[in-house]
């Protein structure tokens, strides 16, 4: 096991509280009330039924004027179509399935800010792959208007970066000071319930310090939910390893000088050894068993990268993904971000020192 980072630093401490530029306040909330969990009433899947209540509805009156496909099998493109036709019927059905979307999502953000930890809140960033859809956008900022019209001083917005892109770009801040010296690249890794998509981050930092110009160089990424028979946990693993590999290849070709780290994000609790305490539920096998240990496991099949002993740092995919945000949120001392996927993940940030270029730091 790779407990170190080759430099001759402190141990890796995965999921840590303080990283480089900001402190993670709090993270994987799991809210409940007699329904179940709260975060289920705001997924894509959740948005979907709602969809389809509105279209039983008037098929009980005549035709259905979104066809024959089921709400769930509608891509977002399409959908947005719908929303913006000229047809009344079929934009008004998604139309109304937006507007109760907007206001279970204020329902939920206000029993966030309830909470301990994501008191004055000011600005939470939407993530997710619902957030990159026009029918996403307006339940967004409609439930923004909800909670200002109802007296809550806080501001929602989509997340800047594409959420795919995102939960890439935010692993470089998960990266230590020393990463950075000597190279200009990096692996990220965002594992989702649907999807494990891995990249290189070529980090821009001599143009941009705060990393606010990194970019995604190359991505690979693999559908494992729609894979017959259902992969096994080890399989997923070797597939993941497998892109890396060719992630790796492609950039030592193109005389990138790739850092020896691999930064990743994962559903869940995760300990500070790396293991997944909970959470780890819709992804294939078994995540969470004691006796899996994915850094581990990443570290052992690309055990070095340009001849240094790999690094792997682990954190949960929601705080990864909202640490793309790191360099835009200056006007704020904290934020959270709510990523809208197969499920609700969450994270609260506050920054260490303000960013040097915010109102905040007099820059």
């Amino acid at each position: 096991m790779a407990d170190g980072n080759g430099n001759g630093q402190n141990p890796i401490v995965h999921a840590g509280r303080e990283l480089p530029s900001v402190t993670v306040d709090d993270y994987n909330v799991e809210l409940s009330n007699e329904d179940g969990f709260i975060g289920d009433r705001v997924s894509k899947g959740a948005f979907r039924d709602l969809l389809e209540d509105g279209r039983e509805k008037l098929r009980q009156l005549g035709d259905d004027p979104l066809g024959d496909a089921p709400s769930r099998d509608l891509g977002k493109k399409r959908l947005d179509r719908f929303m913006l036709s000229d047809d009344p019927l079929a934009s008004g059905v998604v139309l109304g399935a937006v507007e109760e979307f907007a206001q279970e999502l204020a329902t939920v953000v206000r029993r966030f800010l309830r909470q301990k930890e994501w008191k004055e809140t000011r600005a939470i960033v939407v993530g997710g792959g619902f957030s990159d859809s026009k029918a996403g956008r307006f339940a967004i900022g409609r439930a923004s208007v909800i909670l200002r019209a109802n007296g809550l001083d806080v501001t929602l917005r989509p997340i800047r970066n594409h959420p795919d892109e995102a939960g890439l770009i935010g692993a470089a801040h998960l990266a230590p000071a020393w990463i950075f010296a000597g190279y200009d690249s990096l692996l990220a890794v965002d594992i989702g319930g649907s999807n494990i998509r891995a990249g290189v981050l070529v980090t821009n930092r001599k143009r941009a310090p705060d990393l606010s110009r990194a970019t995604v160089w190359r991505s690979q990424l693999w559908r494992h939910r729609n894979e017959e028979p259902a992969p096994s946990r080890d399989e997923a693993v070797e597939r993941l390893a497998r892109m890396l590999r060719e992630l790796i290849e492609r950039a030592e070709r193109s005389r990138l000088k790739l850092a020896p780290f691999i930064g990743v994000g994962c559903p869940g609790v995760i300990e500070s050894d790396g293991s997944i305490a909970r959470g780890g539920q819709n992804l294939p096998g078994n995540w969470e068993s004691s006796r899996f240990h994915l850094p581990t496991s990443l570290a052992e099949a690309i055990p070095s990268i340009g001849g240094h002993e790999t690094m792997v740092l682990m954190h949960n995919d929601a705080v990864v993904q909202g640490l793309s945000e790191v360099p835009n949120m200056g006007d704020y001392e904290s934020w959270g971000v709510l990523t809208i996927g197969t499920g609700l993940g969450n994270a609260r940030f506050s920054y260490r020192e303000p960013p040097k270029d915010s109102p905040k730091s007099g820059g």
